[in-house]
């Protein structure tokens, strides 16, 4: 039997959810998200504002902890 492709996306997200839950799903779904904007741009422009104290001020620093979402 041959599908469509949006018979394949609709068969593709039932399992993902079922197989995954909801959270489980967006979280596998977002891995593929490209993002928006130029990341060597960015990169570059943090690279020429930030010097090496910085860097290393910010590695002295302790992290703070995340709120455990699940």
């Amino acid at each position: 039997m041959r599908r469509t492709p949006e018979q394949i996306r609709t068969m593709g997200l039932a399992v993902l959810r079922r197989e995954l839950g909801a959270a489980g799903m967006v979280r596998f779904l977002q891995q593929f998200d490209g993002g928006s904007g130029d990341w060597a741009n960015e990169r570059d422009a943090w690279a020429k504002r930030t010097t090496l104290e910085d860097i290393r001020k910010a590695a002295q620093r302790p992290r703070r902890r995340r709120a455990k979402t699940t």
